[in-house]
């Protein structure tokens, strides 16, 4: 695992893209095919996530150098870190790969950002995904958000009742990670 550069954004985007949307995405089990058409992200989003200096985008680089799992992680409020871009190539979703990712982006967050609580946004009508998250310790914190309709740069939903769930997970803290939140703090 390590942080994505700008060299990595033309391979970010395909993986993305071949985790949830058209034939490719069925291979795996993360597909959205059936919810939604059109793009996932592109090269403008993925380039500003690598580009920015208030979140971080992991890859997990397979031993010929091709892109297996990626995700952002952006801190917020006061310890919280969002989670999101994750993606698993459609090949190895069932391997651990994206497990393994996401454990290692938890302890990224507590230990670089200081968060103690990692949050994410899952469409409602994924019960298969929300149900894997759950297994790994998160829970559904009872907020709900709008699914952006109209906004291309998200997909085409193939039907009108699309919202996000959100779900949390507590993490534990880290001396390191705080000394960092706290610096953060005095700059912000």
């Amino acid at each position: 695992m390590r942080v994505a550069d700008a060299g990595d954004v033309p391979a970010i985007v395909d993986l993305v893209e071949s985790a949830y949307r058209g034939d490719a995405s069925r291979v795996g089990w993360t597909t959205e095919a059936d919810l939604l058409d059109g793009q996932r992200t592109d090269a403008d989003a993925v380039g500003a996530a690598v580009g920015s200096e208030s979140s971080v985008l992991l890859v997990v680089v397979a031993e010929d150098g091709s892109l297996l799992a990626c995700c952002q992680l952006e801190p917020h409020d006061h310890a919280g870190c969002h989670f999101g871009m994750f993606a698993v190539r459609p090949t190895q979703q069932g391997s651990g790969v994206g497990r393994e990712l996401l454990a290692a982006a938890e302890v990224y967050a507590r230990d670089q950002f200081g968060s103690t609580a990692m949050q994410m946004s899952v469409i409602a009508q994924r019960a298969e995904l929300i149900a894997w998250y759950e297994r790994r310790g998160y829970a559904r914190t009872g907020a709900t958000q709008p699914f952006p309709y109209g906004d291309k740069r998200f997909g085409l939903p193939r039907r009108d009742d699309l919202h996000f769930v959100v779900l949390e997970k507590r993490l534990g803290t880290s001396a390191a990670g705080l000394r960092r939140r706290d610096r953060r703090r005095t700059r912000g």
